[in-house]
């Protein structure tokens, strides 16, 4: 369903004029991020254990829930962050916090996706959090994705990185073994590294190999099975069947697919 965005500035001078047709409002990516992270938050109820994403959008959702904590229209959440930045962001929001050894059910999480195909199939990682975004967010009964139009697509990897985890123990090894893979699919595999050229590191302290597809993979599942089989891959960002409501922000409205 589509619901319409509301006006963000009025103006008084155009409202008198009603013989002035009204200008179109643009909105920038980050406000339609924040309109579907808004949008995901109506879902949150008190009482509930909450798995914290991480990345832009997710970052709107966790102010949200802090706002609406300080006003006490929600109480008694426990929120279990995805990541150290989400951690530091939602202490210094004083959300209360815990993990999944005290919490193993999670009831709703609300998280971002870089790519989001039309089976609802899901890239994350590119900021770096996808082991505990997927370690977190498959234990949740809900799993809400907010993201703005510019991240559905017609298929994985159409947009950019396909990001693999790996040990640093032989990551070269490991990043050429993916790379023959996917040779089918055109794939290029990359280590990412940091803003200095060192290899990036992730919260975990292992390393992110990006895999670049100039065609489709075929089937997910069997591409997910194969990768998780290499010795030295922790996790990819491929997130299959695991969203059950995304949220999409465009400028014409919010649409909420369901799956």
């Amino acid at each position: 369903m589509a619901i319409p965005c509301p006006p963000f500035i009025g103006s008084e001078k155009l409202a008198m004029e009603a013989a002035a047709p009204s200008p179109p409002v643009f909105l920038t990516q980050d406000e339609l991020k924040k309109i579907a992270a808004y949008k995901a938050v109506e879902f949150v109820q008190s009482g509930m254990v909450l798995g914290l994403g991480t990345g832009s959008t997710a970052k709107h959702a966790v102010d949200r829930i802090a706002e609406l904590l300080r006003h006490g229209k929600l109480t008694n959440i426990v929120g279990i962050p995805t990541s150290k930045k989400t951690h530091q962001q939602a202490v210094s929001l004083g959300i209360p916090l815990s993990d999944l050894d005290s919490h193993p059910v999670v009831d709703l999480a609300i998280d971002g996706a870089d790519e989001v195909d039309p089976d609802l199939n899901l890239v994350k990682g590119r900021g770096g959090s996808l082991l505990r975004e997927k370690m977190i967010e498959s234990a949740t009964k809900k799993f809400i994705v907010i993201v703005d139009e510019t991240k559905l697509v017609s298929r994985v990897g159409a947009t950019g990185a396909m990001p693999v985890e790996v040990v640093p123990f032989c990551w070269k090894f490991t990043q050429d073994r993916l790379q023959g893979m996917f040779g089918y699919a055109g794939c290029a595999a990359k280590l990412r590294r940091d803003a200095g050229g060192e290899p990036f590191v992730t919260d975990n302290k292992n390393y992110i190999v990006d895999l670049f597809f100039e065609k489709d993979i075929g089937d997910l599942k069997v591409a997910s099975d194969a990768i998780l089989r290499l010795a030295g891959v922790v996790e990819h960002g491929m997130f299959l069947d695991m969203a059950t409501t995304v949220i999409v922000a465009g400028e014409l409205g919010v649409t909420i697919k369901n799956k």
